[in-house]
């Protein structure tokens, strides 16, 4: 069974927290280290951000992890040598987050091949228009059994949102605002409309909610409408100051504790 699936099956009533943090950033050779600090954490499923140097959804944090990354030398090709360095040592779900671009220079079969071969399980194309997953990119995704992410946000229609939950399976990622990244202190009325509203839609696939969660009032409010939430932009900043993941996940702790 597909890693992320399992997870989703076996995790009971835990509520789930996954990470986000960009490979190459604040070293090119960190990415070994950074995924096994998590996995000793207690850290449900990671993300692994994919640089590029147009990302569209990504607030400043992230878009300066990516510039670092870049300048850092760090290629889709050499992300997959990290990765499949550390297969064997990591039995989390590992997510590759980036966009369409480098995955198109890649070779879309080849992507979804070197993912397989690096112990990924599945990944976020956020600029992957739907159209295209559906017609070229779900029938190589499924070839290989990688789970292919789709976003939604408050402003998804519900025939939209429905129709992504009957074609993708694994997660839904549930954005919570329509703007790009970032840290925020609280999910005002409009935001939990939202999640009550997406609640109330009785979907087939789990959620995860993510975009601004840093605190105990985000990460609880998120936690409390999905099965999970998702945290990028603070852990990027924590790491980035410390230079040193367990270091950054204790101190993550302590901020959701707040």
């Amino acid at each position: 069974m597909n890693k992320i699936n399992e997870l989703f099956k076996n995790r009971g009533d835990r509520k789930l927290l996954s990470l986000y943090f960009c490979a190459g950033c604040p070293t090119l050779d960190g990415t070994g280290d950074v995924i096994k600090a998590m996995e000793r954490h207690g850290i449900a499923m990671v993300e692994v951000g994919m640089p590029f140097s147009d990302p569209l959804a990504d607030g400043p944090v992230i878009q300066s992890a990516g510039t670092v990354a870049l300048r850092n030398g760090m290629t889709l090709r050499k992300l997959f040598s990290q990765l499949k360095a550390i297969k064997d040592e990591v039995s989390i779900p590992l997510v590759i987050m980036g966009y369409l671009n480098p995955v198109m220079h890649y070779g879309i079969e080849n992507y979804f091949k070197s993912c397989v071969e690096s112990g990924v399980s599945g990944t976020i194309i956020p600029d992957l228009p739907f159209e295209d997953y559906i017609n070229v990119v779900k029938p190589i995704a499924d070839k290989y059994d990688i789970r292919v992410i789709m976003m939604i946000t408050p402003e998804t229609s519900e025939d939209r949102i429905r129709f992504i939950d009957d074609h993708t399976d694994g997660f839904i990622y549930m954005v919570s605002s329509a703007a790009i990244t970032g840290a925020q202190q609280s999910f005002n009325d409009a935001k939990i409309a939202y999640f009550n509203r997406i609640n109330a839609m009785n979907l087939r696939n789990p959620r995860m909610i993510g975009f601004g969660i840093s605190n105990k009032q985000t990460l609880e409010a998120a936690q409390a409408n999905a099965a999970g939430a998702i945290i990028g932009s603070k852990f990027v900043t924590l790491l980035n100051e410390t230079n040193d993941p367990d270091k950054a996940l204790d101190e993550l702790q302590e901020a959701l504790e707040k």
